[in-house]
């Protein structure tokens, strides 16, 4: 993965963009700090396309049970 200052990938942005379609991403500095990686749309889409945690505890399967709450009350911490 190439590192680029934020200057530099400006004026070669359609290599960057180039290169993230091709499946190798850049990482943009500014003053030395990262602040964002050009990725494809795919990649992009993979990583942040991921169910979310109602929607994973909705579709387990729970074999007919229900869920319920336990009812007793919370335990003391002690701080």
């Amino acid at each position: 993965m190439k590192e680029l200052a934020f200057t530099e990938a400006k004026a070669r942005l359609s290599e960057v963009v180039t290169d993230a379609r091709n499946g190798e991403p850049t990482i943009i500095t500014r003053h030395g700090k990262k602040i964002a990686v050009v990725t494809s749309y795919q990649e992009w889409k993979k990583a942040t396309d991921k169910p979310s945690l109602w929607e994973l505890l909705t579709s387990a399967p729970i074999d007919g049970r229900e869920l319920r709450r336990n009812p007793s009350p919370m335990r003391k911490l002690d701080f």
